[in-house]
């Protein structure tokens, strides 16, 4: 089974402001309030301890390794639980720049395997921690380019 989730906003700030934020990720305790920590290294074939939070839901840390670090565009990862094939996760970000200088981020994730029917109730909540992140992010990555502007 297959079942895709996604949240996209328009953030008005640069693809290289957005994405200094998202991978700054020692400072994602201050303001992420969906992915709480996130340590390793940033590059293809890296393994990642990811804690996420989801609304509602309990917290857990999963080890994905990156598939994808392509700079102020893409970052993608693969999680397993348990064996490849059980219940797999590919999580990605993506930056598309807007005309108006902005930048569209969108936030998704497809899951796949035998028990992903059974986790319905998780993969909801993990949607709407997307929508947590996104909005946190782009108040962030706002501020910063704000805050440049009036120095």
């Amino acid at each position: 089974m297959i079942r895709d989730i996604h949240h996209q906003i328009d953030i008005d700030a640069p693809p290289a402001a957005v994405w200094a934020q998202l991978t700054g990720t020692a400072a994602y305790r201050d303001w992420n309030p969906f992915v709480r920590q996130l340590s390793g290294e940033l590059s293809e074939g890296s393994r990642l301890a990811v804690e996420i939070a989801p609304p509602g839901g309990r917290p857990m840390t999963f080890k994905p390794t990156v598939q994808t670090v392509d700079t102020e565009r893409e970052l993608r990862w693969l999680g397993h639980l348990g064996l490849p094939g059980i219940f797999d996760g590919e999580h990605s970000f993506r930056l598309e720049p807007m005309a108006n200088g902005g930048t569209r981020f969108t936030q998704a994730e497809r899951f796949r395997g035998v028990l992903v029917r059974l986790f319905g109730g998780t993969i909801e909540k993990t949607r709407l921690g997307f929508k947590e992140m996104n909005q946190a992010l782009k108040q962030r990555a706002e501020a910063a380019v704000s805050d440049k502007t009036s120095s």
